[in-house]
């Protein structure tokens, strides 16, 4: 190789790494005399890398994507159970396709498409066809029960963040109180009619991507997949939108630009319309209720995970004050939110 690649991704296995890209290269007729690698920005759990290089007949380009492993994010989800997600989604013709495993890392396939970025999420052409992928996902038929995995994830979390914070940042979340929290959320959410489907749980801009030759959009990226409320995953997405990742100050939340309820009900409307279904209002108005209602338990879900992050988490990004802010969120909202019974249009808050 033209470089070595250990200086390149320094998390990574760079023997392992060499072996299967040059397995690769072989299977495609190309041989590796020389690659770059480019890091690619605004990944808060992995460290993401796209190698290239040019065929033999020096024509073209081959593009592969790597993804290294964060430090201790296995606290987070069962990385064999991700795979395992990684793979079905390929043969649901979701996604990009498994080229390969390395010790703490694999190597994917480069998708010819282009990242969303935080202004995206607020067109409404883009959010149109966001809505409609969202639900052809949550329809995905995918293996294992289909149980709510959002209360055992969090109450697993809450143990994880005990035994890692120092007695201050204990103090200062308020750690001693949450279980106590969770399960007034388990018992005040939405429960007897609201639809279980398979959900991302990180709708965010950077783990979707759109072909802008036809419109179509990928959703990548499923470490925190499962079968959730679908409510959940609207919450998640609308929570999203007042982020912006690749900012001089990534960890800051701006909810200005948090959607209003019309563009809330137009989200979900279209959501419901997805292969000619015709919602009622009242369909719409529900579910944009429910979801409205579970922004709660997506502010704790976000908040415990940025406090974990913190203390195993190497990424240049301030994982603790990230938490601060959804925390700040979920108290602000939480006495509204649990006592009304009619769709509302949240206050817009302060940066």
């Amino acid at each position: 190789m033209g470089i070595k690649t250990h200086e390149m991704l320094p998390s990574a296995s760079p023997e392992e790494l060499k072996k299967i890209l040059q397995s690769l290269a072989s299977a495609w007729g190309d041989d590796l005399d020389s690659l770059q690698v480019k890091p690619l920005t605004g990944a808060m759990t992995n460290e993401v890398f796209q190698i290239n290089w040019p065929t033999k007949s020096g024509h073209l380009v081959r593009k592969v994507l790597v993804r290294v492993y964060g430090e201790g994010v296995d606290i987070f989800f069962n990385r064999d159970d991700e795979i395992r997600t990684f793979e079905c989604m390929s043969r649901h013709g979701q996604g990009p396709r498994l080229l390969g495993r390395f010790a703490d890392g694999r190597v994917e396939e480069f998708i010819h498409a282009r990242t969303l970025s935080a202004a995206d999420l607020r067109d409404p052409e883009t959010s149109a066809l966001i809505a409609a992928k969202m639900r052809e996902f949550h329809n995905l038929d995918m293996p294992g029960p289909r149980n709510v995995l959002l209360w055992d994830r969090m109450r697993n979390w809450l143990g994880k963040a005990k035994s890692l914070c120092s007695l201050k940042d204990a103090k200062e979340f308020c750690l001693n109180t949450l279980e106590e929290e969770l399960n007034l959320l388990e018992q005040e959410l939405p429960q007897d009619h609201q639809e279980i489907g398979f959900c991302h749980n990180d709708l965010q801009y950077g783990n979707i991507m759109i072909d802008e030759e036809t419109n179509m959009i990928t959703i990548i990226d499923y470490e925190y997949a499962s079968y959730n409320p679908v409510a959940y995953d609207l919450a998640n997405h609308f929570c999203e939108i007042v982020a912006d990742y690749h900012s001089d100050t990534p960890h800051i939340l701006d909810y200005s630009f948090y959607p209003g309820l019309e563009d809330r009900q137009r989200f979900i409307r279209l959501y419901l319309s997805f292969a000619g279904n015709q919602p009622s209002e009242s369909e719409v108005d529900q579910l944009v209720y429910d979801a409205e209602k579970y922004t709660l338990a997506n502010h704790m879900f976000w908040g415990l995970w940025g406090i974990i992050s913190a203390y195993i988490n190497k990424i240049d990004f301030d994982y603790k004050e990230y938490a601060r802010q959804r925390f700040q969120q979920y108290w602000l909202r939480k006495a509204t939110l649990l006592n009304t019974t009619t769709v509302i249009d949240p206050l817009v808050q302060p940066k």
